[in-house]
């Protein structure tokens, strides 16, 4: 058996430089493991609906569904900060581009 070697650009983080970001300023792709994907907001809906957006245009971007292995819900209720925080935890490999890579490799 050959084991073969699949090169991936990624930028300082770890992802794919063509990955789309969260598109609100709350939002962020956290570090590892699982990569969590966080939608940060005052409203619960709001948070989803971002969270949900996001997800359609990395699974268009990645060209197949993207592997979510939870979902978290969280609050905080510190003054100042938004009280709903939603985090996706997604594959690490996906949010890297590999299956774009592998097909590219083809």
């Amino acid at each position: 058996m050959t084991e073969e070697t699949i090169q991936l650009e990624l930028d300082d983080s770890g992802l794919a430089p063509g990955i789309p970001a969260p598109a609100h300023p709350r939002d962020q792709v956290q570090d590892v493991p699982y990569r969590p994907v966080e939608f940060r907001d005052d409203d619960l809906p709001t948070a989803l609906e971002r969270c949900s957006a996001w997800l359609r245009q990395a699974q268009e971007w990645l060209g197949e569904p993207l592997d979510v292995l939870a979902i978290h819900l969280d609050y905080d209720d510190r003054q100042g900060s938004p009280y709903y925080d939603v985090k996706l935890l997604c594959n690490e490999e996906d949010l890297a581009g590999v299956p774009i890579a592998i097909r590219n490799k083809k």
